[in-house]
């Protein structure tokens, strides 16, 4: 048994199919006279698609299952919507233990892809035929004895996300110019809004600061999603952007860099983004007046799909 298959006993009887033998000896010689030494059983539905199990009751040679019982389990692949189509199923084989009352279950840990190109998976090492044989084990009783499988279809998936981050945006910069910064008068300022990837964007600016104790010695700007309404419940956009405040005589620009993922918490930014002691010496120009930036890095856009 490889690394991937596990093995448990469970009471409930297979539910996809059952191969119940009155003598397996007849059945082995049935497989001799066959060309691959394989029982293949009627066709049964399992997930909407046909099936076939098949059993070599002494082993497939070919895929290493000497002296071993070997099961599969096949697709018809003309139950398949187009030639293309691809099936994804989870399969367990049965061996019933008549001494425990019980169905010694073998399966593989992983789903398996059914196609038109491969259409058949299984176990070649189910259970070796010296312990399968030996009366004392259960596995056969006067020739009597019974195997099965559940095939459990993986259902397609019903919806799905698509989270791209473009980093190539049309207009990635901004700019705010605010007139006579000390005349400006009320808590918070807001720019006028803009969008970028479809989203629409503003800049708060707070003169005498926010959220901070020593909040008239700052300024504070923050970045705001101004259509965050809009947004569903459990959705992000996540942003890398660069707000600045910049200098009028030269490039000793101030920035800050935001990373954030934008919800209903709309807003991102710095209380303490600058003193008001270093903009009114550095960055206000001589009529008093400032000028804000924001440049975008990334800028994710997120939707829902049906398949």
């Amino acid at each position: 048994m490889s690394s991937t298959t596990v093995q448990s006993l469970r009471e409930r009887s297979p539910s996809s199919y059952s191969l119940k033998i009155k003598n397996f000896s007849q059945l082995e010689n049935l497989a001799l006279g066959s060309a691959d030494g394989k029982y293949l059983s009627r066709l049964f539905s399992a997930g909407g698609y046909n099936w076939r199990m098949i059993l070599y009751p002494k082993g497939n040679a070919k895929d290493n299952g000497s002296d071993f019982i070997s099961m599969y389990v096949e697709l018809d692949s003309s139950s398949l919507s187009t030639p293309s189509s691809e099936v994804f199923a989870d399969f367990r084989f049965f061996v019933l233990n008549k001494k425990e009352n019980k169905y010694l279950i073998i399966h593989d840990v992983e789903s398996k892809p059914f196609n038109t190109f491969r259409s058949v998976w299984g176990l070649p090492q189910v259970l070796p035929l010296s312990t399968f044989k030996d009366p004392e084990n259960g596995y056969v009783c006067l020739g009597q004895c019974e195997f099965g499988v559940d095939v459990i279809v993986a259902p397609p998936p019903t919806n799905w996300e698509i989270l791209s981050f473009d980093e190539k945006l049309a207009y990635p910069k901004i700019s705010w110019s605010v007139k006579i910064f000390f005349e400006m008068i009320g808590h918070c300022h807001t720019s006028h809004t803009f969008s970028v990837e479809g989203r629409t964007w503003a800049i708060e600016l707070y003169p005498k600061g926010s959220k901070t104790e020593d909040y008239n010695k700052w300024v504070s700007i923050f970045l705001t999603a101004a259509d965050f309404e809009t947004l569903e419940e459990d959705e992000k956009i996540f942003t890398q952007a660069h707000l600045r405040i910049l200098d009028p005589r030269g490039s000793n620009h101030l920035s800050r860099s935001i990373t954030r993922c934008f919800d209903k918490s709309n807003s991102w930014g710095y209380s303490r983004f600058v003193s008001i002691g270093e903009l009114k010496n550095t960055y206000l120009d001589m009529e008093g007046a400032l000028t804000l930036e924001i440049q975008f890095d990334v800028v994710s856009t997120t939707k829902h799909s049906l398949p």
